[in-house]
């Protein structure tokens, strides 16, 4: 898991994905297209803690937590049981920070569009409306 520290009081985000590599690439490339200066947090949970293949519930807590500036947390997902692993926590409702939230977006297009509003300084609301928008990208 990587990740820049929270505290920022900009929204954070995590990268939940199957695989630790792919969580830490889009994280790097989000970033990168994010400009220069300061971005908003973001942290990747990818893969088990053992480096495998999978979701880890326990990795995901620790990075919302890593990047929770007060503002809230957005959290984009890849597949399945990403997805039901996340809800199972918000549904706990006692492990990720409070303004912890699912966000329905393309992962890598999501994730660039979410660091590049949250570094903006916009609210959770907005980071998550941009990111969603990333379904409608155009590649043709």
């Amino acid at each position: 898991m990587s990740g820049t520290g929270g505290g920022s009081g900009q929204v954070g985000i995590v990268l939940v994905s199957h695989s630790g590599p792919v969580a830490e690439s889009v994280a790097a490339l989000a970033t990168g297209l994010a400009g220069g200066g300061a971005t908003a947090p973001i942290a990747a949970a990818g893969g088990t803690p053992d480096g495998g293949l999978g979701t880890s519930a326990d990795l995901i807590v620790r990075a919302a937590h890593a990047v929770d500036g007060g503002a809230g947390v957005a959290l984009l997902v890849d597949l399945g049981s990403a997805v039901l692993t996340v809800k199972a926590l918000l549904a706990e409702g006692d492990e990720l920070p409070d303004g912890a939230r699912l966000v329905d977006a393309p992962f890598v297009e999501g994730a660039v569009a979410a660091v590049v509003t949250a570094s903006a300084g916009a609210d959770l609301a907005a980071v998550a409306a941009a990111a969603g928008e990333a379904y409608d990208y155009r590649k043709e």
